[in-house]
């Protein structure tokens, strides 16, 4: 019986993964670690999978990945460590705001416990490992997947975070056989747009959302060619790493799941407007003074959108996709592109704009 292991469940990316691993008859159980306070919801997602795909099995473990063998009995972890096959480590702390403690915490201490779990495993064929394409920082201009290189700065702690993370991941890469994806920002679905989570591009459709209360709706910033937003929908991310994970050659490569052909930031702001909207933005709003505006919290929540989002309106630099060019060639995985997208995007959007359990916390 083959068998996969998670961190992550039952977050959005996690249980596409099950689904996808499940739909191509690649995994017949799938074991996933999550904390006390998810385990309810886990049971409920784990039962809606288990109704499309009746002869898998999904076993839930409460544990905590920041804990020594993620918090599992010596008893679970020696019945369970040499069913493994492939461990898919996804879980972290996602927002931008994140404070340094909490994020220190699980994605950089919680990796490492993650480490030493699969150094336990002794029929483990792919340690896949989803750090993100954000480790860049501060740097610009080409970002190869080859570098890991320390930046002068971070934008937030997300970003140091996870940095320090794949760092711990590259070590291991002697002893284990590891695939590391450094996926660009997600959004929804290509083709249906479900998302369950409005962060992302969708903080700016928060704001467009707001802003279309004026006569017109404004760009924030100035026009710079080079200033892109890479973005990838989900089903993009799921099937290239699923795809990723059966090939020999993905073992001891940093792959980058980033748009190939990324539109200028202003490109993207101007179509989601009239998409929107009907009418094409007018005017302009200075990054500075959007910070300002932001910097209120209750003017970040009537928004919608975290102040450290506005690092990215002006950030100058692409992702290189060598690595993963040469491994998915032979696949029939493709980026869709964003722009072509964005109707399905927003459809959905406006569709569950409001619902609160998907617009995010604003701290």
């Amino acid at each position: 019986m083959r068998t996969y292991f998670y961190t992550g469940f039952p977050g959005f990316i996690t249980s596409r993964l099950i689904a996808e691993a499940f739909e191509q008859n690649i995994c017949d159980e799938a074991y996933v670690v999550v904390e006390e306070c998810q385990s309810l919801n886990a049971e409920v997602v784990a039962a809606t999978l288990l109704t499309r795909y009746p002869t898998k099995q999904i076993h839930i473990i409460e544990g905590d990945i920041t804990l020594p063998n993620l918090g599992l009995t010596d008893v679970v972890v020696e019945e369970l460590a040499p069913k493994i096959s492939v461990l898919w480590h996804l879980a972290a702390i996602y927002d931008l705001a994140v404070t340094r403690t909490l994020a220190w915490r699980v994605n950089v201490h919680g990796t490492s416990m993650v480490n030493d779990f699969a150094k336990q495993l002794p029929n483990l064929s792919r340690y896949m490992y989803f750090s993100s394409a954000y480790v860049a920082g501060t740097r610009t201009g080409k970002l190869k997947e080859t570098e890991l290189s320390t930046p002068v700065a971070f934008k937030n702690y997300y970003e140091e975070t996870k940095f320090e993370a794949e760092l711990l991941v590259e070590d291991c890469k002697a002893e284990l056989p590891i695939t590391i994806v450094r996926p660009g920002i997600v959004c929804g679905h290509a083709t249906t747009g479900e998302t369950n989570k409005f962060d992302g591009p969708y903080f700016l459709m928060n704001l467009i959302n707001r802003l279309s209360k004026l006569p017109t709706v404004p760009y924030i910033g100035k026009s710079k060619a080079k200033t892109e937003l890479n973005v990838v929908p989900v089903n993009y991310i799921i099937e290239a790493a699923t795809y990723l994970a059966l090939t020999d050659e993905a073992i001891g490569e940093t792959v980058h799941l980033t748009d190939p052909n990324p539109h200028p930031i202003q490109e993207v702001y101007r179509i989601m407007v009239k998409e929107m909207t009907g009418q094409y933005p007018f005017g302009n709003i200075s990054l500075n003074v959007a910070r300002r505006v932001l910097a209120n919290k209750k003017l970040r929540i009537y928004f919608g959108v975290e102040q450290q989002a506005l690092d990215y309106l002006a950030w100058q630099a692409n992702f290189d996709t060598t690595v993963a060019d040469r491994l998915l060639k032979n696949s029939t995985v493709k980026c869709p592109d964003f722009i072509a997208i964005l109707p399905v995007l927003i459809t959905f959007y406006e569709a569950h704009k409001k619902d609160s359990a998907k617009q995010v916390n604003i701290l």
